[in-house]
């Protein structure tokens, strides 16, 4: 009977440990193939694999199509038969050395260092593997007639090989299913195609790069292991941060995880890394491999705002290989887990604006009630700072909100990568209140509005301030009497609200799409704006069977507020405009984009 013996960390992964304040614990790694591991290797339709070029360069590939394809052996010891590309996988030619006539390559020495991760998108489940090359082969396949009907004209006909490959487990271990976005993987047919090969990425593989919502990475330390991994995030979450002669850089966020650090334990010491970007739909796949730095902190936060630990890589060689996966993956339900995407700090994300806290809280003096699921919010600055109609202000609700590290949280996945700073539209105009007081009027929508919503005068809550920012503004020429047309759903009147004063309302046309729930928004509004009544036409959503809503109506109406009974259309849009303004939920804001194409529409975007 073998037993596993306790592994030690890495001074790699003691370095992360001590960087990131991670209390001391043991290393939870297997020194052999558990029965956990094993049960998945063979229940696994995926395998991504990484080693080490002769250069000292990792590389990484990922097999596959349907599970069974790897099987243990015994003593620690798994046996992978596959398809693969044997023309331009790297992993393939590392392993076996251009040899594709079956001939066995043994390992020499203790055998080339090979990593592994077993993993299957739809339970999402992983575990992780390590360890030596004990042989390899590479067999040519027959090309069946079948097949040539399948290979795409151009490509360089069937390409696959049957890779044998035996390798001794010396470590395993199973991980977490967080940022795991499911896909049902089906085999295919291998035809694969050069299409580039170069540090610079070529638009094929940066399309691929950006569309992407995992990669598979992997990195080895020169005491004694290598490691594969998986990097998941919503679709784009890995940023190019530049891209010429000298070789792409990458940039990506490291999320919230299970605080081995076992990937950047040996990056800190041995900074290079091979990458493997699939495209499931069409079977493309990006190779790549390069040096590698760490950010952390404000080094972090600099580059990629709102980001505290992340990875810059600069490769210094990739090859796009069209058509050269064995599978495809249907596309199924992206984490929980997964957060928005960050843009970097030159993509002119607002995370910019909020990476340095400002030298003020706000006090929460009074709070409103207009609908059940909307309030207007009045703070008071301690230290008063100057607003402009149609800004935002950032607030800081983490000190309130953040319960600290916590490796899973199903209750409220997407907390764990949440720094709490959320950015609201100032409803106010600027010379309604006093100097050091702003307004918000907002929805409940999430974990910090819901916070919000719970507050009252009474609790004397003093939030921090991280920003005032935005320049969207709405443009009234003198000497003009064209109309600025403004369509907005819901909340989305707020950065209006702040303007009225400034505007000439008879040259104003109002576009409002309101749920029926919240047509208490509507009268608030007119309410305070009584003169924006002739501008104003609203489209009520949902079911107006309540007899609230009916009473609403009805007041609308006596008021001569022209409103329609569902959605807005584009006929609906009954002026003529060289300039639009639009303030919408993203459904909403694409489709007007799409019928305003010829028109210049000027929006703000929150999205970072």
């Amino acid at each position: 009977m073998a037993f596993s013996i306790a592994l030690p960390w890495s001074s790699g992964e003691e370095k992360m440990h001590r960087l990131m304040n991670v209390p001391e614990h043991d290393n939870p790694t297997s020194s052999m193939l558990t029965p956990q591991a094993s049960f998945m290797l063979q229940k696994a339709p995926l395998l991504a694999i990484g080693t080490v070029d002769d250069q000292g360069q990792p590389w990484t590939t990922l097999w596959g199509g349907e599970p069974g394809f790897s099987q243990p052996l015994g003593a620690s010891i798994i046996g992978t038969r596959t398809l693969v590309d044997r023309k331009y996988d790297p992993v393939i030619q590392i392993l076996v050395g251009g040899r594709s006539d079956g001939e066995v390559v043994k390992g020499e020495g203790c055998g080339k260092m090979v990593s592994g991760l077993a993993i299957d998108l739809m339970t999402r489940k992983r575990v992780k593997l390590y360890g030596r090359m004990i042989a390899a082969a590479l067999s040519q396949i027959s090309e069946d007639e079948n097949d040539k009907d399948k290979v795409p004209k151009g490509s360089d006909g069937p390409t696959h090989g049957q890779v044998q490959l035996v390798v001794k487990i010396e470590q395993s271990l199973g991980n977490c299913p967080k940022y795991l976005n499911k896909k049902d993987i089906r085999p295919a047919i291998i035809s694969s195609k050069l299409l580039s090969q170069s540090p610079k990425l070529s638009p094929e593989a940066l399309a691929l790069v950006g569309k992407a919502d995992m990669f598979f990475i992997s990195s080895y330390n020169s005491e004694y292991d290598m490691d594969t991994n998986h990097r998941g995030g919503p679709p784009g979450f890995v940023r190019v941060f530049s891209n010429d002669e000298a070789g792409s850089e990458l940039v990506y966020p490291e999320y919230s995880g299970n605080r081995l650090y076992q990937t950047l334990g040996n990056l800190q010491t041995n900074p290079v890394a091979g990458l493997v970007f699939p495209d499931f739909e069409t079977g493309d796949v990006l190779y790549a491999t390069g040096t590698v730095k760490i950010l952390i902190g404000l080094e972090a936060s600099a580059i990629l705002p709102r980001s505290t630990l992340a990875l810059k890589i600069r490769l210094v060689e990739a090859r796009y290989v069209q058509k050269g996966l064995p599978f495809r993956g249907i596309a199924g339900e992206l984490s929980p887990y997964n957060p928005n995407i960050r843009l970097l700090a030159e993509e002119g994300s607002l995370g910019v604006a909020l990476n340095q806290a400002l030298p003020t809280t706000a006090r929460l003096v009074q709070k409103t009630q207009i609908t059940p699921s909307i309030c207007r919010f009045r703070f008071s600055m301690t230290n008063p700072l100057p607003y402009k109609a149609g800004q935002w202000v950032g607030m800081d609700l983490s000190r309130e909100l953040d319960i600290g590290y916590s490796h899973m949280r199903d209750d409220d996945p997407r907390s764990l990568n949440d720094d709490f700073i959320r950015t609201f539209t100032i409803s106010s105009p600027p010379t309604s209140l006093s100097h050091n007081e702003f307004e918000i009027t907002i929805r409940k929508v999430g974990t910090v509005t819901s916070f919000l919503f719970q507050q009252s005068e009474r609790s004397e809550i003093e939030v921090p301030l991280r920003g005032i920012g935005g320049d969207f503004v709405i443009q009234q020429d003198n000497n003009s009497q064209a109309t600025a047309p403004y369509i907005t759903s819901g909340v989305g009147i707020t950065p209006l609200l702040g303007q009225l004063p400034n505007l000439y309302l008879e040259r104003l046309a109002l576009f409002w799409t309101v749920r029926a729930d919240d047509l208490e928004l509507v009268v608030d509004t007119l309410k305070n704006y009584p003169e924006l009544e002739s501008s104003t036409t609203v489209f009520v959503t949902s079911c107006v069977s309540d007899h609230i809503a009916k009473h609403v109506l009805e007041s609308l109406k006596r008021l001569g507020i022209k409103y329609k009974i569902g959605r807005m259309l584009k006929d609906d849009l009954n002026v003529e405009a060289k300039v639009w303004y639009l303030c919408a939920g993203k459904g909403l804001q694409e489709t007007v984009l799409k019928w305003l194409n010829n028109c210049n529409v000027i929006y703000e975007d929150f999205g970072f």
